[in-house]
């Protein structure tokens, strides 16, 4: 595991409960699932089709419009698969059309303002256990508008609609951990990418 992931974890373990995200736990407990599912590319795609309108009308009740639709833009990974910056979840990659050069980022070279990628997500347990996850999110915002954040918001809405936190809105105190694991990528613009191995091929 990198050592910008095991930092994530731990910041991420530290600020949110898992009784929001559908999980067996105390209000104070770890989110990261300590038991995933190991499931193929397919089974993991099936389970995701049968949740994935359930997981878009749940974020829908956030009312922002910044998300609406995003299960239309440009997917870009093959099948869901396990993000452990993101609690051990299943997750997909979803970005708008201004986020175009998102799969091509160069070293050094920036999303356009307006640039909003979303990760859906769903918990699989290995005891056959699944719940909808959180939807988490990133828009890039115009020039000089967040300093301390490089001009990202981040922003993230829980299984019943509700707005967990947002950088640029209720409880920015819970997203700072976020844009402190996207440091690790600084060079990218401060964004992760799919896993080789989900890649589509070119």
């Amino acid at each position: 595991m990198k050592s910008g992931e095991t930092i994530c974890i731990a910041l991420f373990i530290g600020h949110i409960s898992t009784a929001a995200f559908g999980q067996d736990a105390a209000i104070d407990s770890h989110i990261a699932i300590e038991n995933p599912a190991e499931l193929t590319g397919a089974e993991a795609s099936a389970i995701y089709d049968d949740l994935k309108d359930r997981l878009a009308a749940s974020y829908a009740m956030s009312q922002l419009k910044e998300i609406e639709e995003y299960q239309s833009w440009p997917l870009f990974n093959t099948a869901p698969y396990i993000s452990a910056t993101h609690g051990q979840r299943y997750v997909n990659n979803y970005a708008n059309a201004i986020a175009s050069n998102y799969a091509d980022l160069e070293e050094g070279e920036l999303l356009p303002a307006g640039s909003i990628l979303v990760k859906d997500s769903i918990t699989v347990t290995d005891d056959g256990r699944v719940f909808p996850g959180a939807l988490f999110g990133m828009e890039k915002l115009a020039s000089g508008t967040s300093p301390e954040t490089a001009d990202w918001r981040y922003f993230m809405v829980i299984p019943d609609g509700s707005i967990y936190g947002d950088t640029m809105g209720a409880n920015p105190d819970l997203m700072t951990y976020c844009h402190v694991c996207h440091e690790a990528v600084a060079e990218r613009d401060y964004t992760f990418f799919v896993p080789e191995d989900f890649r589509p091929t070119q």
